[in-house]
C-alpha cells in the first residue's frame, strides 16, 4: 500500500482505466528576471486516497515506475509528491494553454539534469524556463527561474551523520571550508554551519547541471563576501541581503564565478535551503539590484499559501 492506494489502482492509472476531474491551478505570472519563485511541501501535511490517486493521474508511465520501486511506504509517498509538485508548478505558469501537469515532457541534459521538453509549434516559443527539485522525507522545495540556470537543496536543520562533521569536512570540503569548521568550539554551532555549507555546495553544482563528478566538492569554496566573520548566522532581514555568497574555484582560478547568486534560508522553522542561479547576462547592468523571492507553501491541486514575508521563510545569508 502507498497512502491507501494499493498497486492495483496505480495500475488503473497506468492503463487509463482511472479518471477523476482535476481540480484547476491558480494561475501564475512567470517570474521577472530578478527573481526567484519557490514553492512547497510537507509530506506528512499531504493526506488522503483520492489526493494520492489524483497525483497518480497526472504521473507518466516511467514516472509511475519510479515510485512503485521504492519498498518503504514513506519513499514512495515523497517520490510521488516530488514528481506532482513539478508537474503542478509548471503548469500554473500559463504560458500556453495547452500546457497541463500530465502533458508536460522532461528531457535530462548531458550530465543528468532534468528540464522542460517543451512541445514547440510555428506560432509558439517556448520560454527560458529554468526549475529544480529538492527533497528530504520531510520536505521537498521546487525552484523556479527564467532565463537562469537554478539549483536547489534542503536539508534538515538537525541532519544527523554517520561520521563526525570534520570527518566529513576533510573528505569533502575546501582547505579554505575545514579551517571555518574547525575554528568553531560549540559542537552544534559546528554542526549547523557543516549544513549550511553543504547545502550551499549542493545548490551551485545542481545550478551548474554537471553532477557531483563534473563538480566536485574539494574543487570550489563557498564563503561570505563580508569581511566580519565567516558563520550564516540567521537574520530577520527579509529583503535577503543579510551577507553576499561567494564562490571561488580551485580548479581554474580564471574561471569568472561572479556571476553566481546565492541565497540561503530556514524554511519552516526545521530545514536550511540553499537556491543557486545564474545571472541573466541580458541584466547585467542590473546585477546589483537585490533578487527578490517569492514564496509559496503548497498541498498541489488543493491549496497554495504565500509565505514571503512571513516567519516561515527565514532569511540567513541573502541573493544580491
Amino acid at each position: 500500500m502507498l497512502c491507501g492506494i494499493s498497486r492495483m489502482r496505480i495500475q488503473c492509472c497506468i492503463d487509463g482505466k482511472l479518471f477523476s476531474s482535476l481540480p484547476p491551478l491558480t494561475n501564475i505570472s512567470l517570474p521577472s528576471p530578478k527573481e526567484i519563485h519557490l514553492w512547497y511541501v510537507i509530506p506528512n501535511e499531504v493526506k488522503g486516497e483520492s489526493l494520492m490517486n489524483k497525483y497518480m493521474e497526472i504521473l507518466s508511465p516511467c514516472e509511475i515506475e519510479k515510485v512503485l520501486s521504492f519498498q518503504r511506504d514513506e519513499l514512495r509517498k515523497s517520490a510521488l509528491l516530488a514528481r506532482a509538485l513539478v508537474r503542478t508548478t509548471i503548469a500554473r505558469y500559463q504560458i500556453n494553454s495547452s500546457v497541463k501537469p500530465k502533458t508536460i515532457k522532461f528531457r535530462n541534459n548531458i550530465h543528468g539534469k532534468p528540464e522542460v521538453d517543451w512541445l514547440c509549434s510555428y506560432n509558439w516559443e517556448p520560454p527560458s524556463l529554468h526549475f529544480n527539485i529538492s527533497h528530504t522525507s520531510s520536505l521537498i522545495a521546487c525552484g523556479v527561474t527564467v532565463n537562469s540556470p537554478i539549483g536547489v537543496d534542503v536539508e534538515e536543520k538537525e541532519r544527523a551523520t554517520k561520521h563526525s562533521i570534520l570527518t566529513l569536512a576533510r573528505r569533502y570540503f575546501s582547505k579554505y571550508e575545514l579551517e571555518v569548521l574547525t575554528a568553531i568550539e560549540d559542537p552544534y554551532i559546528q554542526q549547523q554551519e557543516f549544513v549550511k555549507l553543504w547545502t550551499l555546495k549542493e545548490a551551485y553544482v545542481k545550478a551548474l547541471g554537471k553532477g557531483f563528478s563534473g563538480a566536485p566538492f574539494k574543487t570550489f569554496t563557498i564563503r561570505r563576501g563580508s569581511a566580519v566573520g565567516e558563520q550564516f548566522y540567521l537574520s530577520q532581514n527579509s529583503s535577503a541581503e543579510a551577507c553576499d555568497i561567494i564562490v571561488d574555484s580551485l580548479d581554474n582560478t580564471e574561471n569568472l564565478t561572479s556571476n553566481w547568486q546565492f541565497m540561503l534560508l530556514e524554511l519552516a522553522s526545521s530545514h536550511y535551503i540553499a537556491i543557486c542561479r545564474e545571472n541573466d547576462v541580458k541584466t547585467k547592468g542590473d546585477w546589483n539590484n537585490p533578487t527578490k523571492l517569492t514564496a509559496w507553501k503548497t498541498i498541489p491541486l488543493v491549496e497554495d499559501r504565500c509565505v514571503s514575508e512571513t516567519d516561515e521563510v527565514l532569511t540567513v545569508c541573502g541573493l544580491r
